[in-house]
Parts: structure tokens; sequence; C-alpha cells
């Protein structure tokens, strides 16, 4: 049953040092907010699960809080590289991390297996890709009824999913709408889920019964921050901003500018700030 919840206490109650923990939203409603606030309490030691890793998985790295990184595909969209991420694997600053690297595909498989509680996940694909050869997690098997070679990975199972989405009612359900990554199969796969909103509303009555809607019993907290996914952006409140992926290239290449950085943002600033940041962007 949700509960409703401050953002602090949402990640001390959920969030614990040594978790496995999907931060998703694809392009869209990516949890910023609740990353910050993992980064403000220190929990560390972090195993972290992501299709396309960004800016908010190149903080937390460079923060070190990470020990191992489950992910397809790893950048600053439309600009470049993880810089933090980069320097973490080549360099082991602040830490070394360990890498485990999937196609997009075997991630979306992977997050739905265990959605389905199936220990694992089967799919077409890798045949004649190379990650197989740095990833032994990747296994072909046979299928029994028409002997075609398949692949097979890990279903993922966080001990945590932590999402941002547009509305939660009062009972606790959560609407997601516009894109729509693998939010809704990472809270299904995971122990516990946070999820930061826009808003709270009475209920959902009036809205179409086929939206993307996780209802209370799988949902664990409920936080309000308006703005909580800036810089992505979230459909029908605020669009993305451009100009802080540019300026995160700047920031995140220099050990030095980015330590200050997350130190007056970050460290220096609480969840309020976010609704603070979108008030330009907002449709």
């Amino acid at each position: 049953m949700a509960k409703f919840q401050s953002l602090k206490e949402a990640v001390a109650e959920n969030l614990h040092d040594g978790d496995t923990v999907a931060f998703e939203g694809f392009t869209h409603l990516i949890p910023h907010a609740a990353a910050h606030e993992v980064i403000r309490q220190g929990i560390r030691d972090l195993t972290l699960i992501r299709m396309t890793p960004d800016i908010i998985y190149d903080q937390m790295i460079g923060m070190g809080l990470v020990k191992k990184i489950i992910f397809s595909y790893a950048g600053n969209p439309g600009v470049g590289l993880l810089r933090r991420m980069r320097d973490a694997i080549e360099n082991g600053w602040p830490r070394s991390i360990e890498t485990v690297e999937h196609s997009h595909a075997a991630m979306a498989n992977a997050y739905e297996a265990g959605a389905a509680g199936l220990p694992c996940a089967v799919f077409r694909g890798y045949l004649g890709a190379g990650l197989k050869d740095v990833n032994p997690a990747i296994k072909s098997i046979t299928c029994p009824f028409t002997g075609e070679e398949l692949a097979a990975v890990p279903a993922h199972r966080p001990d945590v999913a932590v999402i941002h989405a547009q509305k939660a009612s009062r009972r606790g359900d959560v609407l997601v709408e516009g894109i729509v990554g693998v939010q809704k199969e990472a809270v299904l796969a995971s122990r516990r889920s946070v999820v930061t909103v826009e808003e709270i509303v009475e209920d959902f009555d009036d809205l179409h019964p086929n939206l993307c809607v996780l209802p209370h019993w799988t949902v664990t907290s409920i936080v309000q921050v308006p703005g909580g996914a800036h810089p992505s952006y979230t459909h029908g409140y605020y669009e993305r901003d451009n100009a802080s992926y540019l300026e995160w290239d700047r920031i995140s290449a220099d050990r030095d500018l980015f330590t200050a950085w997350m130190n007056e943002n970050v460290l220096g600033r609480g969840p309020e700030v976010f609704a603070e940041r979108v008030k330009g962007l907002q449709e």
C-alpha cells in the first residue's frame, strides 16, 4: 500500500547501502530529484540498473556511490559521453566500478521477466554480437519446440525502483503519460518503489481506463516533487531543458568543477529547487 511521504523519508526508508536500484525513465520522466536525495543521504555501494544511463548516473558515479552498473548504452543524450562514468572506468576515480552491458532489447526483456516473476528472459537477439564475449550473463539456449537458438539473460529484480510520473491519486494509484519506457515493469519487478509525481489529485475517475496506471498496491512510497524530472521533461508540464544537458558536458569534464557544482547544486539544495528550475519551461 502506497505511503505519502517527504522525499527525505521515502529515500531513507527504501534505499540502503548495497541495494540494487533502478532509476528509470526513457528520455522522459527521469527521476532527478530522487537521485539527488540519494546523493545527499550518501547511500553507497549501489548496483544501478538502467536503460540509457545519463546525467543522474554520471552524478552518482562521480560522487562515489556506485560499485556496479547494469546498462544498455551510456551517454549524455544528444551531447556525448558520460565523463564521470568514463573516468571511473578508465582511471578508478573516485572509485572503480564494475560494468555489465546489454542491448536495449535484453534490458527491456529482463524487466518484463522480473515483473512476471520469472528467473530469466528469453528472446531473439545477440546473434553475431560481440557483447556475449564480454558479458558472461548472456547465454544461448535452444527452443525445445522449434530448435531455434535464442538468447537468455537474468531477469532484473531490483531491491528498489525509482520513477517520476505526472500524477498520483489520493488512493495511491500512479498515472504515467507520454513516452513510457520500462517504468511500469521496473516497479512491478522491484521489491520496493519510490515514485515522485508532479501533483496529487483526488482520483482518476475522469481518465481513460487504458492509460498507464500503477495501482496503489504496487507502489511503496509517493512523493510530490513538482519539477522532479528536470532537466528531462514531463509531458504536459514542462519541456526538456536542452541547455542543461549541454552545460553538463562542460561541468563533468573537470573533476574539481564537477565537485564544486555538486556541492552547490545538489548537496546544498533541497527538492524544492526543482519547481524553480522548470518555471521557464512549463507548457
